[in-house]
């Protein structure tokens, strides 16, 4: 198998392969697909100035938490990635449980030009559990 920068097999997926991390990013693909897609788009390139990109982001690489925390709480008012200012609000998903936080993460930070490993369910919810009320 060829490998490109970063570790990631040709095909752009990362190279972990354990049973584990396999359930997680799968899971995470779908529920990324479900809940996510339509504002930051199957590419994670977002959507023009309205919605930020994932793929490449400044803002995913360096405030990991709070990325996390957006998931379940959402936020309102500005947010800058990549120097470029987003303010258009972003949902939170309250009904999501920790385990599927975990595996939102393990994708988008698994996926396009990230490759952090699995994001543990604990993890996640030690996150969660020091998450600034919701906006």
């Amino acid at each position: 198998m060829a490998f490109a920068c970063g570790g990631r097999a040709e095909n752009n997926k990362p190279v972990d392969s354990s049973p584990k991390f396999t359930q997680y990013y799968n899971q995470g693909e779908q529920l990324y697909q479900k809940y996510c897609s339509n504002c930051h788009q199957k590419d994670g390139a977002g959507l023009g100035r309205v919605y930020p990109p994932l793929n490449v982001s400044d803002y995913m690489d360096n405030h990991f938490n709070d990325v996390i925390c957006l998931m379940r709480n959402g936020k309102k008012g500005e947010l800058t990635v990549n120097n470029v200012n987003f303010h258009q609000p972003m949902p939170g998903i309250p009904a999501l449980t920790d385990l599927e936080i975990a595996e939102i993460a393990t994708y988008i930070y698994n996926t396009w030009s990230h490759q952090r490993g699995i994001v543990e369910v604990k993890e996640a919810s030690m996150i969660l559990n020091a998450c600034p009320p919701s906006e």
